[in-house]
């Protein structure tokens, strides 16, 4: 089964920020991935624009380097290569002057869509907004995109979004978070609503708990000023585990539609209770013996930002009620991974005695490493006296199960990228949606300030602070 390619509309797209980190290792690399794949139209354009005094031809040369280091399976493809970075054009621009704006408005082509990428720290989303205005830049089939963090707090992503709401419509407003684009969070709402088999049991009536996990064996080397003022509660959880929460817990909306989609997920966020301060645990990761814990690495000795949290969350709707939401992430653990875990009730009643034991159903789905969804079935132990009974796994590794030509899907921006040039905003955040995450959240960051908390420390390459294992032992659960 070989997955067809929909080419997408002219564009042109242009990129603020061009020259930086995130362009050159993500942006980029999945524009021309999405080239080889011939989704391109043959007049689509980008167009980098940075402060730094570069020719056309410097900045060609920087991205084919890049590609040689983030698109290696692409790089060596030199016709490709060669037709991509002619595409591309180079402005020198400041987002805080005036100088370059013009040259920019003179390369962009006239009745096609017009995408600005903000690929920039969100203090100059304001002032490349009000200039794409200010330019007349901006058409009608104008979209423009922002990465995370959108805001600090709740106050902040109102100013924000009032900013962005000053210069353009929500419809053209793109607040991009990768985690959306991976195949196997889109497999969520596949699995839920495109399976009789797994809606009618979506429920507290069936369902014990879930667990969402997004574990990293990474630091914070590289973002230690950014990763300090914002810890893993803002960093992970108000965002990519809020977002993971809404695709597992929302009601089936009425079509596969933006709005429709976002409007469920918004629901759900605002039927989150208050979380309770004895069912949160935070945690730092603690110094090895070559002296890289936390507070070495941001340089604070003494830091209180966790690297770590876990938590357990209650949804107070009618399919919810009674059912815990246990969330955790964390920095510098043994394993990479992201993992939810939909564990479902024991039989009402045991026909095998005592000696059978306890089984229960569960649903696993991988989002990373190894995509796949995994379903824990009870059957009888082979070739044992009587009916002792077994728990067995349904793998299904995607990579297998489709087949070698699938094994190298579009990796998350090049999905989010083809969906900005297609209009299309259902794996995309909208205002009302960020700000009420934010409501959640901001109490609980509060509570902590308030109280005074101080992280638990915890092993670098271990499985976090022990206290997070006593949040689910208190339950009787494990994760």
């Amino acid at each position: 089964m070989v997955s067809r390619v929909i080419p997408v509309d002219p564009f042109d797209l242009v990129i603020f920020g061009g020259t930086g980190d995130l362009a050159q290792r993500k942006i980029l690399p999945a524009l021309f991935r999405r080239f080889c794949a011939g989704q391109w139209p043959e007049s689509a354009r980008i167009i980098a624009a940075a402060r730094s005094e570069l020719s056309t031809d410097a900045f060609r040369k920087l991205v084919a380097e890049s590609l040689r280091s983030y698109a290696p399976r692409r790089s060596g493809e030199v016709e490709n290569l060669q037709g991509f970075l002619q595409r591309l054009d180079y402005v020198q621009l400041d987002a805080l002057s005036t100088g370059g704006w013009d040259e920019l408005a003179g390369k962009l082509t006239p009745d096609r869509v017009r995408a600005f990428y903000f690929s920039v720290g969100p203090s100059l989303f304001a002032p490349l907004a009000e200039r794409i205005r200010a330019h007349a830049l901006a058409t009608k089939d104008t979209r423009i995109v922002v990465e995370k963090p959108f805001g600090h707090d709740l106050e902040s992503a109102r100013d924000l979004n009032a900013t962005l709401a000053a210069h353009f419509y929500e419809g053209q407003i793109y607040r991009i978070d990768h985690y959306l684009g991976k195949e196997t969070v889109q497999n969520l709402m596949a699995v839920r609503f495109g399976n009789m088999l797994f809606e009618p049991l979506w429920n507290s009536q069936y369902v014990d708990h879930i667990q969402i996990t997004v574990a990293e064996t990474v630091g914070v080397k590289g973002r230690e000023d950014y990763y300090e003022r914002a810890g893993a509660m803002r960093d992970m959880v108000q965002n990519h585990l809020m977002q993971l929460l809404c695709l597992i817990a929302m009601e089936p909306p009425a079509k596969f539609d933006p709005d429709a989609v976002r409007d469920e997920k918004l629901k759900v966020i605002r039927a989150l209770d208050p979380v309770e301060p004895h069912h949160i645990v935070r945690g730092q990761f603690a110094a090895e013996a070559d002296g890289s814990g936390y507070r070495e690495v941001v340089g604070n000795p003494r830091s209180t930002t966790e690297s770590y949290v876990a938590l357990k969350a209650h949804i107070s709707n009618w399919r919810w009620a009674g059912t815990p939401f246990y969330l955790r992430t964390g920095k510098q653990l043994v394993a990479r991974s992201s993992v939810i875990n939909v564990q479902f009730k024991d039989a009402p009643h045991s026909i095998f005695g005592e000696a059978a034991g306890r089984h229960a159903n569960a649903l696993s789905i991988r989002l990373q490493p190894n995509e796949g969804i995994t379903l824990k079935v009870t059957i009888k132990e082979p070739g044992q006296g009587g009916m002792r009974l077994i728990d067995v796994p349904l793998d299904m590794s995607f990579a297998e199960a489709l087949g070698p030509e699938n094994q190298d899907p579009p990796d998350a921006y090049e999905r989010l990228i083809m969906d900005v040039i297609r209009g299309n905003q259902t794996l995309f955040m909208r205002g009302d949606e960020v700000e009420a995450a934010w409501a959640w959240t901001d109490p609980i960051i509060a509570g902590w300030q308030a109280r005074g908390d101080v992280p638990k420390p915890y092993d670098s390459g271990s499985t976090g602070p022990g206290d997070a294992e006593l949040l689910m032992k208190r339950d009787g659960r494990h994760w």
